[in-house]
């Protein structure tokens, strides 16, 4: 049993639970990402078992017609041993989910794994002409980059942050100075994509900036937000806007919830927060 400070973040151990959330959740006119809980494997056994269970979430969510995509991490599918069994089994589910018109979004995690991360996507992106997003983190220094390179690339990307604390050499560490990276980067996506931008943030203060970008460039965008936080304000979006709320499950929700909650400062009161406002 998932404690009560942990099911608010975590939508059960099965995909049963999961996709139930999930029509609760297109209920109230709310899109789901849907994420099976695992990382950093190291054998393939764990990597292939994994892979198997998303390739048959997509066919569950295209029979349930449900409003949900996938979103996977490089080290649950085998990044950690090696660039060419990532690339491997991604492909594959990519391709089970585009048989059946289900979107994949590629997860990002900490700053050693970018450089594969976003190879792979743009490899698979632009096999498949799109039906894959990839997400990038405002604070590395090197995102405007990495954001420039993805411009022509079909699929959607997704901007978030950063939920990691990577070394100084690499990072922005000033809270002020990761939001004025983040407007940056999110006025060049208006500016210069063709759609497919995700906006991954609970910030008010940045949803609003999104929108006055999209009021003033036309340039469609979609909101993704977590489970369990701030589940008010995204019903309230989603009667303007296409509102994603990214839904994790799986037997390993006890490392996903720690890990999310410990990793910074910020993190841990912020989970607190919602716990205790709503």
């Amino acid at each position: 049993m998932i404690p009560p400070i942990a099911n608010r973040f975590v939508a059960g151990d099965s995909p049963a639970e999961a996709l139930e959330h999930v029509r609760q959740l297109n209920e109230r006119d709310v899109k789901a990402i849907v994420n099976l809980l695992g990382e950093h494997y190291d054998e393939r056994d764990p990597v292939a078992a994994d892979a198997a269970e998303y390739r048959r979430l997509v066919a569950d969510i295209a029979g349930s017609r449900l409003e949900a995509c996938i979103s996977v991490k490089p080290s649950q599918l085998g990044l950690d041993i090696g660039e060419d069994v990532f690339h491997s089994e991604l492909t594959a589910i990519v391709d089970a989910a585009a048989e059946r018109g289900v979107f994949v979004w590629i997860d990002m995690e900490d700053h050693t794994t970018t450089d594969a991360t976003l190879d792979a996507f743009e490899t698979v992106a632009r096999e498949q002409g799109g039906g894959v997003g990839v997400c990038v983190q405002a604070n590395l220094r090197r995102t405007r980059a990495d954001v420039r390179r993805l411009a022509d690339v079909p699929g959607k990307v997704r901007f978030v942050k950063g939920a990691y604390d990577p070394p100084a050499d690499v990072a922005y560490a000033d809270g002020e100075r990761i939001d004025q990276e983040y407007r940056t980067l999110l006025e060049y996506a208006f500016d210069h994509y063709d759609g497919g931008i995700a906006v991954g943030s609970h910030d008010p203060a940045m949803l609003e900036y999104a929108t006055a970008l999209h009021e003033r460039s036309g340039t469609a965008f979609e909101v993704q937000m977590l489970m369990g936080v701030r589940e008010t304000a995204q019903y309230e979006l989603a009667e303007e806007y296409d509102v994603w709320q990214y839904v994790p499950y799986g037997e390993r929700w006890k490392s996903y919830f720690y890990r999310r909650a410990m990793e910074r400062r910020e993190n841990l009161r912020f989970a607190l927060r919602a716990v205790l406002t709503g």
